[in-house]
């Protein structure tokens, strides 16, 4: 399922929305713990795990980005700084496992909203398919299918609000 995307007072938001048959607790360590956390977003690292503390975002050339994280609350809320936007994920517990949310806050669509779209997705499912004891066999390949519908999503949402604003 696509994310939903929609308005927001200061921009947009992209909002993922997943179950999964494992606990909070479960879906928490992957987004969190660093051994785990690596296997689904080789790039970010847990530096400090609080409220004011960061997120590595490890570039190619050996350099850091640093993600502030603005709120936690163990195995509920973890969110952190994107760029210029905001990446919120909340895990709800269920009967059956969790509940996650991903939400996404933009300031503005660009031309790379799409990717950085298709790559939540991808990565989500990498998540679902870890905890279930499997893998993807090729991301790369993944991420490109994904890529092409969420250009299309968004290019039908913003169509969408321009017939609104009108």
């Amino acid at each position: 399922m696509l994310a939903i995307l929609e308005k927001a007072p200061d921009g947009y938001v992209a909002r993922f929305d997943r179950s999964f048959r494992h606990s909070a607790e479960a879906v928490w360590s992957m987004l969190t713990e660093n051994d785990k956390l690596s296997r689904w977003f080789s790039e970010l690292e847990t530096g400090e795990l609080r409220e004011g503390g960061f997120i590595r975002f490890n570039m190619p050339d050996g350099s850091f980005i640093k993600l502030d994280i603005l709120e936690v609350k163990l195995c509920s809320v973890l969110e952190y700084t994107w760029g210029e936007d905001r990446v919120r994920f909340e895990l709800y517990p269920e009967s059956e496992g969790c509940r996650l949310v991903l939400t996404e806050k933009l300031q503005a669509i660009t031309a790379h909203t799409p990717k950085d779209l298709a790559g939540w997705h991808v990565c989500l499912e990498v998540i679902r398919l870890l905890l279930d004891g499997e893998e993807i066999p090729s991301r790369k390949k993944e991420w490109e299918a994904w890529y092409e519908k969420y250009s299309r999503h968004v290019d039908t949402f913003l169509a969408e609000e321009g017939r609104q604003g009108n």
